[in-house]
């Protein structure tokens, strides 16, 4: 399947979607459900449709709003700025709470993959008082990361430092051939492109523009720069207060590189957490894990770790 082939968003079902204008963009939002409202943000190379899986039956006990972040999917892309500081967390995480604004929620939780939660976790530092709960889903902190950069993490997660050179470099190399790109970039080691349904991988290559591309290597210029020297400046001074639940791949870049309890240790004043039997995409690999872990933190209770992952804590 190519781009060209690709001509219509798909949608989850039973979500409306709306176009919610934030302070700095225009994002693309899908909403469900009644209940506690809960804010599920995406990574990258992904849009709000990682979520399919799991946000139709997490709408049955909550309200699920879906957004499609700044510069990714079917969102705005503004202009990143100088300093590209239109693509920091911070950034991200003003249009997320202006969302929640826009559909009346003062208060909310965040589970947040990827990117996403790196959004989610720049939300609950700023915004304390209106974030109750917090789950990361396969990440470790980016103050963590960039200090404790290894060969082998290096090796699997070479788009940060290849998509944060200075523009146009890493652009023009990568809209060479879309394609070709988007496929690469979701096949895991040891894991593939199987976990993806075929209308998720239609989505995520329709929405690979050379628009996108740009905007993500802004995000990730943003992320050596602004954002990292940001949480430097917090580092030991600021903790995340909310409950905070991090869950990651066992065989994922995250879990073989990282010890993601001890790194969200330094962070966080209310943590708990385990790792999964699967590759970067838990939600799109096992989403009856995510599902289960998610009804139990967002509803107030602990959440149980996979049987046979227990050791891997």
């Amino acid at each position: 399947m190519s781009a060209s082939e690709i001509s219509a968003p798909a949608a989850m079902p039973g979500f409306r979607y709306e176009r919610v204008k934030t302070r700095g963009a225009d994002i693309n939002v899908a909403i469900a459900g009644e209940g506690p409202p809960l804010l599920l943000l995406h990574g990258n190379p992904l849009t709000h449709f990682m979520w399919h899986r799991t946000a139709p039956d997490l709408a049955r006990d909550f309200t699920v709003v879906v957004p499609d972040l700044r510069g990714y999917g079917d969102s705005s892309k503004p202009d990143g700025g100088p300093d590209h500081s239109g693509y920091s967390f911070r950034a991200m995480g003003e249009d997320n709470f202006d969302v929640m604004d826009h559909f009346g929620f003062d208060k909310f939780m965040i589970g947040g993959h990827d990117r996403g939660g790196r959004v989610g976790f720049r939300m609950a530092l700023d915004g304390p008082e209106r974030v109750t709960r917090f789950s990361a889903l396969d990440i470790v902190p980016t103050h963590h990361v960039l200090s404790n950069v290894s060969m082998g993490w290096g090796l699997e997660s070479y788009h940060w430092f290849f998509m944060a050179q200075k523009a146009p470099f890493p652009e023009k190399l990568l809209c060479a051939d879309l394609d070709y790109y988007i496929q690469y970039k979701l096949n895991k080691k040891g894991v593939g492109l199987s976990i993806f349904a075929p209308e998720a991988m239609a989505e995520y290559i329709r929405c690979t523009t050379p628009e996108q591309i740009h905007a993500v290597c802004e995000d990730y210029r943003a992320t050596v720069s602004v954002d990292f020297e940001l949480d430097k400046s917090q580092y030991g001074k600021r903790k995340i207060t909310c409950p905070t639940l991090v869950i990651w791949g066992s065989n994922s870049h995250c879990g073989r590189h990282f010890k993601p309890i001890e790194a969200w240790s330094e962070w966080c004043e209310d943590l708990r957490g385990f790792a999964v039997p699967t590759g970067h995409y838990p939600a799109e690999q096992r989403p009856d894990l995510i599902l289960d872990a998610y009804r139990a933190f967002f509803s107030g209770q602990e959440p149980q770790a996979p049987a046979d992952e227990e050791a891997a804590q």
